[in-house]
């Protein structure tokens, strides 16, 4: 069956490390060949891992940190009720 765009997002992580199962890795090329708003995220996810490949935990202040950390437990606690 067709990747969703749902699907593409859950698998992103494992596309970009060359984890994919191939079949899995077939169609997901599939779908990126008529999905330009997929292309696009794939871009930024790129983008994102090569600018933030050389950050260091010491390179953050702490204040942003503490930001961070909040803004993931935020996103992963959901939408508010």
């Amino acid at each position: 069956p067709d990747l969703t765009c749902a699907e593409l997002v859950e698998l992103v992580t494992d596309y970009l490390e060359g984890a994919l199962a191939p079949g899995e890795r077939m169609r997901f090329d599939e779908h990126l060949a008529s999905c330009s708003g997929c292309v696009n995220y794939v871009d930024q996810m790129r983008t994102t891992i090569e600018l933030t490949g050389g950050l260091r935990e010491e390179d953050i202040s702490p204040e942003l940190q503490v930001e961070l950390l909040a803004a993931f437990r935020d996103w992963r606690s959901g939408p508010p009720v």
